[in-house]
């Protein structure tokens, strides 16, 4: 059950991340799914987070056309989001190593209960390191963008929670 606990962690605190990274959300909505499902009230700790990626600087670029971004904030975006995907990428790394390490503890006749508390500490920290680059960088692009930039965005990005809430049942499954 650890181990399922651990990996649903990892899952959840990634989903985000992933989302950003290439193509939107369809990566992150299984992980935040089980782990809904596993732990009540993980979709409303994880909505604050999950809406604040809708700035991430890959989003932005992927619309900005529709955005009217200058050269500049082009390139500041370009700039942010290579930069917060090479902290993640290694935050993320560390997590995975310590997850591993805490998992072999785990299994042996007797697992020390000190080396498991130090490994899940660490790659807390380290998933936490990796949101943290993520959330960053959505929060510096959401301010090189201009007001009527900004207002664009929060209207794209509030279309898509009324069709799950609204339209939408649980986990993206049609409503009534």
């Amino acid at each position: 059950m650890m181990k399922v606990m651990a990996w649903m962690t990892v899952l959840a605190a990634s989903a985000a991340p992933l989302a950003a990274q290439q193509h939107p959300a369809h990566r992150a909505a299984p992980a935040m799914a089980m782990h809904g499902d596993m732990m009540p009230g993980m979709d409303s700790m994880m909505a604050p987070m999950m809406r604040a990626m809708a700035d991430a600087p890959e989003h932005l670029l992927r619309r900005k056309d529709a955005l009217h971004l200058t050269a500049d904030q082009v390139s500041l975006l370009t700039l942010l989001a290579d930069s917060a995907r090479t902290a993640h990428d290694a935050a993320a790394q560390q997590a995975q190593m310590h997850l591993g390490e805490m998992e072999q503890v785990l299994h042996t006749a007797t697992p020390d209960t000190a080396a498991v508390r130090m490994h899940f500490d660490a790659a807390h920290k380290y998933m936490s390191d990796a949101m943290w680059a993520m959330l960053r960088s959505a929060a510096l692009a959401r301010a090189a963008l201009t007001d009527d930039q900004r207002a664009q965005v929060d209207a794209m990005a509030s279309r898509p929670m009324r069709m799950r809430h609204g339209a939408m049942g649980p986990h993206g499954a049609p409503g009534k």
